[in-house]
């Protein structure tokens, strides 16, 4: 079944000590009404065969899948390493084979992170894992199609449990199509669903963060200039 193959982190004080000069009450409003630009999203290029695939990785949502994924990027984990199972209108499965289909051993299982708020749609890449909801290590599937079917419903079980979904393709879906369209077919361990044209992950890579765009000095005060006169009409001589 495809879903269990898929599917296979006191005290009172004077009224004078509360006051505040009015300058630094100003000052402090001032500098929390200025917001903190937010951090940029971690970015990681999957370089394969058939061109690359650029994933922004949701950090804030989804944190432990998030370091888990860089920790096998940084170590080299995925190099090598192909998309063994594609079911076309579902999903794209890889990060655990090498080209000859042999299981890489992989670090300790993480915990599911599915109920994050983050679906399933077309694009996203999602933490693949047995029946058990936290057994999830190096696979995952980048969805080809919305699978609103695989988020999270609630703890009851394996199925309503969900697959965490910890980023977005951001680049590189023509590449994730060209996955799509190879054929399949029974290989190695597996009897169904093996693209017939090896698709290989020659080498995964954190990219570098964009450099925010500086923010532009403030125009300094100018004194107030009298209007310049405006031109009289001219007069017929």
């Amino acid at each position: 079944m495809i879903l269990r193959s898929l599917i296979l982190t006191g005290l009172f004080l004077p009224l004078a000590a509360l006051a505040q000069d009015p300058a630094a009450t100003t000052a402090a409003a001032t500098t929390q009404d200025v917001a903190a630009p937010a951090a940029p999203k971690p970015r990681v290029a999957l370089h394969t065969n058939l061109g690359d695939i650029v994933i922004e990785l949701a950090q804030d949502k989804a944190p432990l899948s998030t370091e888990n994924f860089l920790t096998y990027v940084k170590d080299g984990f995925y190099n090598g390493t192909v998309f063994h199972r594609v079911i076309d209108n579902f999903m794209a499965q890889g990060g655990g084979y090498t080209a000859d289909l042999q299981a890489k051993p992989t670090r300790a299982p993480i915990k599911n992170e599915a109920n994050n708020g983050l679906s399933n749609v077309r694009g996203s890449i999602a933490m693949a894992r047995t029946g058990d909801p936290n057994s999830a290590t190096a696979q995952f599937f980048i969805n080809l199609v919305d699978n609103p079917r695989l988020d999270y419903v609630s703890d009851q079980n394996g199925m309503t449990w969900g697959y965490a979904v910890f980023g977005m393709v951001v680049q590189g879906m023509d590449v994730v199509d060209k996955i799509r369209a190879i054929p399949t077919g029974g290989q190695g361990p597996f009897r169904t669903d093996v693209p017939t044209q090896p698709v290989v992950i020659e080498r995964a890579e954190v990219l570098a963060a964009p450099t925010p765009a500086a923010t532009p000095p403030a125009a300094a005060p100018t004194t107030p200039t009298e209007p310049a006169a405006a031109p009289t009409p001219a007069t017929g001589s």
